[in-house]
């Protein structure tokens, strides 16, 4: 968690990231953590997915914005 206060990446909570933080070691388990049920873990995919298409529509929009400067 960059901000280490239980938030997660973007303050969407916790396990949102990508495993990636001091907690998981890179493996996004941390140590002594259960496993996910399937339940938990096709939320924390579907909040994945959701942070992962917003921050493509920024780019988009961000690519459209420079694409029109030039002209």
């Amino acid at each position: 968690m960059p901000r280490f206060d239980g938030t997660g990446p973007m303050g969407y909570g916790p396990r949102t990231g990508l495993g990636r933080g001091f907690c998981g070691c890179g493996y996004g388990r941390g140590f002594g953590w259960r496993s996910l049920t399937s339940k938990e873990e096709k939320e924390i995919l579907e909040d994945e997915t959701k942070i992962l298409q917003d921050e493509l529509k920024a780019i988009k929009e961000r690519l459209t914005e420079i694409e029109k400067t030039r002209k």
